[in-house]
């Protein structure tokens, strides 16, 4: 077996020869049966210069190493390199190129012409020599002399070496300067063949000797020396030379020795290369190259083209081509062969049905292939273009043996996403190795790319033998696609084991009268998928007009992934789509046909279920059974929503547009063969007695920094962050459920209460353990899921994907790893069982009760154990199944053994029937059961005894009964091997036969995880804290909310200073009480934070946890509505003031009796009396209408004024100092204390004095204030009379003065009055 080869320049190794790639993708110098007497011209590394021979009839000389490096490999093609470019491929308006033939012996030399010669006097000399191909000049310089060949070795700048007759060059001598107006070359590698680009239709002959015909040579290209004009080559004649993988193996061994080889053989390439240019001098005509001096490629934008308007404006899916801009060496390298090449993908572009971007229902997943370029493909070529058309979409990751390649526009996003470096050669070409498949595509579709997956399904020795079988002319071997991998589609890799968030695809859609009417309310049907989890979560709710419940569930969910039919949703959900998510992916699907409708989806789900019914060991939905008479198959909840009584359409038809989807990416039937059913949580914004939890609505979320900070929408400083302390990765899931929908039912938040209690204290220890037990599982809930996913032969699992990688092994060590993950679980919650004294709390007793939340697996896990040895098996990646594991496998050992013994019979028996006991079975070679016989006793021997082999004194025979023997013993053998093969899928076939136990324990496991969270995180509250008191209402129906010495469950004091933070006491609602604060206080006081604690408080009380406190009761909340923040959502539209009005319009609607409203600032983004008036109309509402309880936090003093005598507000204001500054600028301590009464002013001078504003700005701002308070802040109730006053007399006057004139100069003094004193009120 050939060793592993070291990876070259940070690229993946080939395992093809060179050729190989070369031959698929492109038109190239293939190998031939003769042997070539120049190396191949594949191996050249730069542009090739065309020679200035004087004598173009003249061969080249053949290449001589320099006398000081070692002896040229007589085999250049040995030292090929890891990687081989990759040519390009054809335009469709270029003819296809032809095979250089080999050259057989020498031509004729003309005359030669007087040629200046050079010798050692110029070694060391900087020299300029021309490129004409290129029309370039390019520094380098002498460094050695070959006297033998005549020839010099020239260095250029970028290090490489060429072998130059210079008296055949056009050379400049440089004196003094280095070089003067010169070009960098490129590190370029010609590719097999250098293709010279022509203006015509005319092909380049890159040889002009008789072809050397290989009969019977499957693997090489169409016949290169014929038909020279010849535009159009046939399928079956142009296409991938293969080579069997043992001898690809043996043939990448080579590799360049050491520096002084890799020296000898650059100077052998380039020699070749000018070979290759004489050559074109010789049959006619330069061609004068693309890429001369005249080319401007400034202007060259994109990495094909510059695609039409319309591609962009649809979901953005051509990203590779889109995306990634050429720029700098790669714009020089290959922007103008694809702006030339690829026209059909600019201007000229249509869609699969020939539809232009500016068509209606243009698909920009998909591309026209002009014919004319169709035609010049070679079958490789024609092969990855069919693919790339049908999703122009995604990135292509072409499996070629054991590497996977992406061509064209896609190697452009591997090198810039995965840092891959292009492979030599004018076509965009990369790729790594099948080990880093993970890896990469993990980068890729984190970065938001779809890659499209194509596996051989066939290897080189299948195609022969298909070939033969067939009559087949194709030469390329098949290939499939196998996955189509996006943010909510991936299933493997690192990254997604140790992210412990879960990535749902959301399918949505939407019917009813909103389709149609703006002011009707919306229907919805959702599907959110985990495919990493295999959970599936369906519903169906009414939604108002702003699609709050949308918006609340995108806010909670955050779906990397969207799927919506086409056209359908309406404006409102679009922009809720818009606002409320964070840069997903967004699938627009065809409506009916890939998009299914309720009727759709149940025929194609329940033909599904009905096909695995009759399989023994299948295994179905959460619920554990198929329900059916006969008539359905489909799982519990799919039959309810089906019925009539709960029409469930809109939930149905996003499932089925969720598993049209994850059809294409092969996961649909491992998804539903094992799905997790589960129901929406109620999120409706009526009806709340139906409800369990909260409601935290997407504001909520965001403006109490629930799961995202404000600063980066990172996790530091959120509330999550605080209490995140479990150690599994399923407990971290559930504590954000938990978070996102807080307990509503009084009785089970006790229940929680209980449970954390327990946890703590004395039985601190016992948790720690737990814990510790529990910290190196890896995400077990997902890692059960691909077990379950693992048994289905479908996508890169199916039995005709050729994969080198030992998958087998990584599966059998992921099972191995489930398998004892399982254990630990199990053995962590019998321990703690064991130890804890919960029978104080029933949810304990029921997690940790075998048989209730908690499952008994220890009879699964020793049968698994006893199975097989779990060590060995996870070292060797093989399992061998212990006596009476598989039956199988027993049964095929038992045959083997049966006829072992036949022949032990058989050879005593022999040595009964020749009298002597020293008879004996030998092994020699492979040949087994030899019967070695004493030569003293060959006369005796039958003679239908087959002889096989002697040495001096004994004979070796094999009897008619031991030859029948070992022909059943290797079938036996092979029986039992093929048994072997398949144990690992059927123990994993037991193993998810239990599927709901597995499942069960990993929640009673996360469950417990976030209980002891819970316990731990109250430890890090600063100051004290307290179990909260959940209390029914008050006798007399008064919801309410007390708290004493309350802290902020987030900020600490080492991010404050050690003792800063103010606790604070609060009551609101209940018998006699105010239900509402009326909050006022100068700039910066701590009014926001206060009305965040609160919050924060309120909703660990209602998950169960502690709250920092030294008293907290609350009656149940059943909603949070908070107004906080200025921002606006220009994506969707709105303006700082329609957002926060538009938030607080989903109050007003939403707001119950048993809600919790809080208002920062209402009002405060438009003109003071409309803001103003806002205000004082919302808290009115609250208070007198929905009387709820609630804080209102404002700048606006004259809501104090108006409430000071109502006894359901209390105003209160946040304390502090006034002390006298420079310039009569107050300056303001903030003592952070809520203190009862209305606060006079709001000090807004003295923040503009901390924000550093110019001393005499500060003090015309005082002087400004004092003149408003004078006429607005102590006079107001006077103001108040003299300006209804003049409002009565401007009335009157205009109503009975019908002289204008008369009157005007005293309506003009009034008016004035009038505005003035509207201002100063306002």
């Amino acid at each position: 077996m050939a060793p592993s080869r070291r990876q070259i320049s940070g690229r993946s190794p080939l395992v093809n020869q060179q050729r190989q790639i070369t031959s698929f993708f492109g038109k190239s110098a293939s190998s031939s049966s003769s042997p070539s007497p120049s190396p191949s011209p594949s191996l050249s590394n730069k542009k090739t210069p065309k020679s200035n021979n004087p004598n173009p009839k003249s061969p080249s000389p053949s290449p001589s190493p320099p006398k000081k490096t070692p002896k040229l490999n007589p085999n250049p093609s040995s030292n090929l390199p890891a990687r081989s470019p990759s040519p390009a491929t054809p335009s469709p308006v270029q003819s296809k190129f032809k095979k250089p033939l080999l050259v057989i012996g020498q031509t004729p030399s003309p005359p030669q012409s007087v040629v200046i010669t050079y010798g050692d006097e110029v070694v060391g000399k900087q020299v300029r020599v021309y490129w004409p191909l290129d029309k370039k000049w390019y520094d380098g310089s002498v460094t050695f002399y070959d006297k033998g060949e005549g020839k010099h070795v020239v260095e250029y700048e970028d290090g490489e070496e060429e072998s130059l007759d210079l008296g055949k060059e056009k050379i400049e001598w440089v004196v003094g300067e280095k070089s003067g107006d010169r070009f960098n070359r490129l590190k370029r590698g010609a590719s097999a063949l250098r293709k010279v680009v022509t203006d015509s239709d005319d092909d380049v002959e890159m040889g002009n000797v008789e072809e050397d015909k290989s009969d019977g040579d499957d693997s090489s290209d169409e016949d290169w020396g014929k038909n020279v004009g010849k535009e159009v080559c046939e399928s079956e004649e142009d296409d991938v030379e293969l080579v069997d993988e043992n001898e690809m193996d043996e043939e990448e061994l080579v590799e360049e020795k050491d520096e002084e080889t890799s020296k000898v053989n650059r100077v052998s390439k380039t020699d070749s290369r000018k070979r290759k240019t004489s050559e074109v001098t010789k049959s006619g005509g330069e061609k004068k190259s693309k890429t001369d001096t005249g080319t401007n490629l400034k202007g060259f934008k994109a990495s094909v083209v510059e695609p039409a308007k319309k591609i962009g404006e649809a979901d953005r899916v051509v990203k590779g081509l889109e995306d990634n801009v050429l720029d700098g060496d790669a714009l020089a390298r290959f922007g103008a062969r694809e702006s030339e090449k690829f026209r059909f993908l600019g201007v000229d572009r249509r869609d699969a049905k020939r539809r232009r971007p500016t068509d209606e229902n243009y698909d920009p997943r998909t591309l026209y292939l002009p014919p004319d370029f169709v035609k010049k493909l070679t079958g490789g070529q024609r092969q990855w273009w069919e693919f790339k058309s049908k999703h122009m979409d995604k990135v292509v990751f072409f499996k070629m043996g054991k590497f996977y390649e992406l061509f064209e526009m896609d190697a452009h996003v591997g090198a810039k996403e995965l840092d891959i470096q292009y492979m030599k050669g004018e076509q965009p070409h990369c790729g790594f190795p099948e080990k880093n498949f993970s890896v990469n595509i993990e980068k890729l579709v984190s970065k938001g790319y779809r890659v499209l997956v194509v596996e051989q399904t066939e290897t080189p020795d299948q195609l022969e033998q298909r070939r033969k079988e067939t009559g087949s002319k194709d030469k390329v071997v098949k290939r499939e696609v196998c996955a189509v991998v996006t943010k909510g589609t991936l299933t493997d890799g690192e990254m997604l084991l140790t992210n412990p968030d879960a990535s749902y695809l959301m399918a949505l859609t939407e019917g009813g009268e909103s389709l149609t009417d703006q002011t009707a309310e919306h229907n919805f049907g959702v599907c959110l998928v985990d495919v990493a989890t295999k959970k599936i979560i369906l519903g169906q709710f009414k939604d108002d007009q702003d699609c709050s419940a949308l918006s609340c569930l995108l806010s909670e969910m955050r779906p990397v992934e969207i799927i919506k039919p086409a056209k359908v949703l309406s404006y409102a959900t679009e922009r809720t789509i818009v606002r409320q998510t964070r840069n997903p992916l967004v699938n627009n699907l065809v409506p009916l046909s890939e998009f299914w409708d309720s009727e759709k989806t149940i025929h194609e789900v329940g033909i599904f279920y009905k096909r695995i019914s009759c399989q023994p060991s299948s295994a179905y939905s959460s619920e554990g059974k198929i329900l059916g008479d006969g008539s359905s198959f489909l799982p519990k909840m799919l039959s309810e929503l089906a019925t009539e009584d709960k029409n469930g359409s809109l939930a149905l038809s996003a499932l089925g547009g969720a598993i049209y989807y994850l059809r294409q990416a092969f996961l649909d039937e491992s998804l539903l063969r094992f799905a997790k059913f589960e129901s929406l949580p109620y999120c409706d914004f009526s009806n709340v007695n139906e409800k369990q939890h909260m409601v935290l609505d997407a504001a909520a979320l965001e403006n109490l920094e629930i799961f995202e900070n404000s600063r980066n929408g990172g996790y530091s400083g959120t509330l999550y962050a605080q209490l995140n302390q479990c150690i599994t990765a399923s407990g971290k899931r559930l504590l954000k459920t938990w978070l996102a929908r807080p307990l509503y039912n009084t009785e089970l938040i006790k229940e929680r209460q209980d449970a954390v209690a327990i946890l703590r204290g004395e039985n601190l220890p016992y948790s720690l353990e737990f814990r510790k037990l529990l910290s190196r599982l890896p995400d077990m809930e997902r890692l059960i899921a691909r077990m379950f996913s693992s048994i289905e032969a479908s996508g890169r699992n199916g039995d005709k994907v050729v994969l080198y990688e030992d998958t087998a092994k990584k599966q059998v060590q992921e099972f191995i790893s489930t398998l004892r993950g399982c254990e630990t679980m199990a053995e962590a919650c019998s321990s703690l069982r064991a130890i804890l004294k919960h029978d104080k709390s029933r949810r304990l007793l029921h997690l940790l009760t075998p048989g209730q939340s908690l499952p008994n697996i220890s009879s699964s896990i020793k049968y698994f154990k006893d199975a097989f040895d779990w060590v060995e098996a996870h070292n060797s990646g093989r399992v061998i199944p212990h006596e009476g594991a598989d039956e199988e496998y027993d049964c095929a050992c038992k045959t083997v053994e049966e006829f072992e013994s036949s022949l032990k019979k058989h050879l005593k028996e022999q040595r009964k029937l020749l009298g002597d006991a020293s008879i004996n079975y030998v092994t020699v070679g492979k040949d087994e059961y030899l019967l070695e016989v004493p030569e003293s006793l060959s006369g005796s021997v039958p003679h239908d005894y087959e002889l096989c082999s002697s040495k001096k004194g004994v004979s070796r025979y094999w009897t008619p009964t031991i030859k029948k023997l070992l022909k059943e013993l290797s079938q036996a053998k092979s029986e039992k091997e093929s048994a072997l093969k398949s144990i690992s899928q059927r123990l994993i076939g037991r193993f998810c036969e239990h599927q709901e136990k597995w499942r069960q324990l990993v929640s009673a496991t996360a469950e417990l995880d976030v209980l002891i969270s819970l316990a731990f995180a109250s430890d890090s509250y600063e100051g004290v804290r307290c179990r909260p008191v959940i209390s029914g209402s008050t006798s007399d129906g008064v919801p309410h909310l007390s708290a004493t010495g309350l802290g902020h469950p987030v900020l600490r004091g080492d991010s404050l200073g050690r003792g800063s933070f103010v606790p604070n006491n609060v009551k609101i609602g209940g018998a006699e009480k105010a239900s509402f604060i009326l909050l006022t206080g100068p700039n910066m006081g701590g009014k926001s934070t206060l009305l965040r604690q609160v919050c924060l408080a309120v909703i660990l009380a209602q998950i169960g946890a502690d709250v920092p406190a030294e008293t907290f009761e609350i009656s149940p909340v059943d909603r949070i509505c908070v107004r906080m923040g200025a921002k606006d959502h220009i994506m969707a539209g709105q303006s700082t003031f329609l957002t926060e009005l538009s938030e607080t319009a989903v109050m007003l609607t939403s707001a119950t009796r048993n809600s919790l409203v809080v208002l920062d600032e209402l009002g405060r983004g438009t003109a003071t009396s409309d803001g103003q008036a806002i205000a004082e109309s919302v808290l009115e509402h609250f208070i007198e209408k929905v009387q709820c309880r609630g804080f209102f936090s404002t700048h606006y003093h004259r809501l104090s004024v108006d409430y000071q005598t109502n006894p359901k507000v209390s105003l209160c204001h946040m304390a502090c100092q006034i002390g006298e500054g420079i310039g009569g600028v107050e300056e303001v301590t903030f003592l952070y204390r809520l203190t009862p009464g209305a606060c006079p002013k709001s000090y807004g001078v003295n923040v503009a004095r901390l924000a550093g504003l110019p001393d005499y700005v500060l003090q015309r701002a005082v002087i400004k204030s004092q003149e408003f308070e004078a006429l607005y802040g102590k006079n107001h109730r006077k103001t108040d009379h003299k300006l209804s006053a003049m409002i009565k007399q401007i009335i009157s006057s205009v109503a009975s003065d019908s002289d204008y004139s008369a009157s005007k100069d005293s309506l003009s003094e009034l008016h004035s009055m009038a505005n003035t004193f509207l201002q100063l009120t306002n």
